[in-house]
């Protein structure tokens, strides 16, 4: 990350301009070396011992610098410790060539032919190889597995490509020379060119890090271009030429080196933006290298033992190249492999249901369109869960899921090779089933069959729709989908946990009853819809003490609509819950209107019917509390009647209850017997009526002679009238169709009731002329 001008308040433009004149210090030392080598060529001069001057005078300069940028501070710290370790092997470079310069000087008669005292030498070698070190710890791209074997299998090849080049046209011309230079001379200049070399293979892969790639070259080409000068200038000219290297050539060692201070402090400010590459060019460009000294012996150089060493490097390189190239083939392979196996991954995604692993809609369709122009013979099997809901409201969506899955082994199991099962979505099953051989309804029928039985691990038992349709030549895909959903939707209509095949003409009842639920919309805009009123009665009186809310729909074209079939209609749509709340909201303005027409001989309760839908919408609470504000109707008038069934719906329905509760509004349990949790429900649901279904009220009044066979007909609603008054709960009994009935029920201790044989369903104005005749022979009994 580049550190901002405000983060280095003292690295800003003073150590800007402190590393500038740096490099303007070097490359003054430079030309001066270079005026003092032209006096020296003119004569003016005559003691060539001064030469070794410029050199240390310039590593000076190039170790104050790098000194200088780190007292400046905002180096990250792998940058810090590059330099402070390139600082460390500038030191002792510079310590070298003073030493060499002082010796010179005291012996300058000798300097011609004096050579560099020994532990100069060594001091010089040890700073090579300091620097060497310095670059080597510079963290390059992150890599890992065949990856890191390849960076290193490059670097190696560019190291040899590199080296041999400068060996054959550097070192070992000047090992072969006329006048051979000194041991120490020969041993700087190989190390020179090896910390080079290594420096230029490692920049290659420096990923733009702390350290500046630019710094890096610089400081590369400090040794490296030196180095290869003055091995041509002693191959060229012998002895002699160690005075201009000295003076001229190996001065620009520290100007570069503090150019390269300088290219790290522009990027430490962020004024030039590192470009990382991947260096995937070094092993091509080594090969070259390596190549260009073998074309020479080709056109002629003699072969001797340099040229033998070019060729064993270039020997070498080409098995190292071999060696990359196998890793490259065999990593390509396995990403081919891979990507193979992604593709593979992706086409099965893209195709199967993620929850159950079975093929999904989109295959569906495309295996449908197959079947389409076969011959042979294809059904479809349109597999619907009944009551599907119910588990993820009681139980939670992910026993849901898992019975789900558990569906899915089941119809792979039963379907086998024989055809494709196929989750189309939410609860919805499909099969396409082919072969000469198949037997769509026997299929149908083994499905069924095995869901009789418990399936997943928590032991459930789930019912299914099944509609059949054949997949006919001709016909269009979505022309069997939606015969096979018409089949389907009239298994449900004829009670479910069935299959039907479809045939011709049956979907014109179902599309009029689909057809019907967009109607109904519009009659709840308009007005279509009406609210009637069931009274309930004393059952020793025949007073009126409540009335039941029903509604009926009144069709411009088909008249009076039963409840029994739009009321199913309104579920499935979700308008069941703008009906309800018409529904509840006339229910209560009508209440009010009796209250304060009769006031003490108005119902007691008016009661409305609530859906599980209703129950589940969060604003049910609000809907209820506004009714009641905007009518005026007292809550403890209000009546709402729950099946068992809307009150095993989750915890939002139980919540939503216990709110009613506690605004005083009683609740009444409807149909009450007919579930399977009933006795549990009593202790579990805040319910302050109890209306025994009229399954329980028919025949109740038979007598056949057989005392056993009366009691066990009066057991159920004998046992909810005792269970409803240790509770202190009020019961109600449905469906009274005699006075037989009702004498009976009164002898089981039922006190109000409601029932073809008291009273129809009526108009509000009708139960108002009720409620007026009561008032009137209440008056006259007074």
């Amino acid at each position: 990350m580049p550190v901002t001008r405000e983060a280095l308040p003292s690295a800003g433009p003073v150590a800007g301009v402190a590393a500038w004149r740096y490099v303007q210090a070097a490359v003054a030392v430079l030309l001066l070396g270079t005026v003092w080598w032209a006096a020296f060529l003119a004569g003016w001069v005559d003691s060539e011992a001064f030469a070794y001057v410029f050199v240390p005078v310039g590593g000076v300069l190039a170790t104050a610098s790098v000194h200088h940028m780190l007292l400046g501070g905002g180096l990250d710290p792998v940058a810090r410790r590059f330099w402070r370790g390139l600082r460390g092997a500038m030191a002792l470079i510079t310590i070298g060539y003073a030493w060499l310069a002082l010796d010179m000087l005291t012996h300058a008669d000798e300097a011609h032919t004096r050579t560099m005292p020994v532990l100069a030498a060594v001091s010089v070698g040890i700073g090579f190889l300091a620097a060497l070190w310095a670059v080597a710890r510079v963290p390059v791209m992150p890599t890992g597995g065949v990856e890191w074997w390849r960076m290193l299998l490059d670097r190696t090849i560019g190291f040899l490509g590199c080296a041999a080049v400068l060996w054959y046209a550097g070192l070992a011309p000047m090992l072969s020379a006329r006048e051979p230079w000194s041991r120490q001379a020969m041993v700087l200049v190989g190390l020179a060119f090896v910390a080079a070399v290594g420096a230029a293979t490692k920049v290659s892969y420096v990923a733009g890090g702390p350290v500046d790639r630019t710094a890096i070259r610089l400081i590369a080409a400090s040794g490296g271009v030196t180095a290869g000068i003055v091995a041509v200038l002693a191959v060229r000219f012998g002895l002699i030429a160690a005075v201009p290297a000295q003076a001229v050539v190996m001065p620009l060692t520290p100007v570069l080196a503090t150019l390269g201070v300088a290219a790290q402090w522009r990027a430490n400010l962020g004024l030039r933006r590192d470009s990382a590459r991947s260096g995937k060019w070094l092993p091509y460009l080594a090969v070259v290298a390596v190549d260009l000294p073998l074309v020479a012996m080709a056109f002629g150089a003699p072969l001797e033992w340099p040229g033998r060493v070019v060729v064993i490097a270039a020997v070498l390189v080409t098995a190292l190249v071999t060696a990359r190239q196998y890793l490259t083939f065999q990593d390509n392979t396995r990403l081919l492999a891979d990507m193979r196996d992604q593709e593979e991954r992706l086409r099965y995604e893209v195709s199967h249901d993620a929850l159950s692993g079975l093929a999904n809609r989109a295959l569906f369709r495309g295996r449908i369109a197959t079947a389409l122009t076969s011959p042979d013979p294809a059904w479809v099997l349109l597999v619907d869960l009944d009551d599907f809901k119910a588990v993820n409201d009681l139980l939670g969506h992910g026993v849901g899921d898992r019975l789900l899955v558990s569906v899915a082994q089941l119809l792979q199991a039963e379907v086998g090779t024989a055809g494709l099962p196929v989750r189309v979505g939410g609860d919805e099953f499909a099969v396409l089933l082919t072969g000469p051989g198949a037997d769509p309804e026997d299929l149908a029928a083994r499905i069924l069959a095995a869901l009789d039985q418990p399936i997943s691990e928590h032991r459930l038992l789930v019912q299914a729709s099944i509609g059949i349709a054949a997949v006919r030549p001709g016909a269009t895909v979505d022309a069997v989908l939606r015969d096979a959903d018409v089949a389907m939707y009239t298994a449900k209509q004829r009670g479910k946990a069935g299959f039907v095949r479809y045939v011709d003409g049956m979907g014109e009842p179902v599309l009029a009853h689909m057809q019907l639920g967009g109607e109904l919309r519009r009659a709840l805009d308009g007005g279509e819809l009406r609210v009637l009123y069931q009274p309930i009665l004393r059952l020793d009186d025949r007073r009126l003490v409540g009335v039941e809310a029903l509604v009926r729909w009144h069709h411009p074209t088909r008249g009076v609509i039963s409840p029994a079939e739009f009321i199913p209609a309104a579920e499935r749509t979700g308008l069941i819950v703008p009906l309800g709340r018409f529904v509840l909201r006339e229910t209560c303005r009508q209440a009010a209107k009796w209250l304060a027409e009769f006031g003490p001989d108005a119902p007691q309760r008016a009661a409305a019917n609530v859906s599980a839908r209703q129950l589940h919408d969060p604003d049910f609470v609000a809907d209820v509390t506004a009714a009641l504000a905007d009518s005026g109707l007292p809550c403890e008038r209000l009546v709402l009647e729950v099946t068992e069934s809307a009150v095993l719906r989750g915890q939002q329905v139980s919540r939503t209850l216990y709110d009613l509760d506690r605004m005083g509004i009683r609740l009444a349990l409807d149909d009450f017997g007919t579930g399977e949790s009933s006795l549990s429900l009593l202790r579990a649901f805040p319910a302050a009526i109890v209306k025994l279904d009229k399954s329980f009220v028919d025949g109740v009044e038979i007598d056949d002679g057989q005392p056993a066979a009366v009691n066990a007909r009066q057991a159920v609603a004998r046992a909810v009238v005792q269970l409803a008054h240790t509770l202190g709960l009020d019961t109600v009994a449905e469906g009274i169709e005699s006075a037989e009935q009702a004498a009976v029920l009164r002898e089981l201790g039922y006190t109000v009731g409601q029932g073809y044989h008291l009273a129809r369903p009526m108009t509000a104005e009708s139960v108002s002329a009720l409620l007026a005749r009561q008032q009137s022979l209440t008056a006259a009994d007074r």
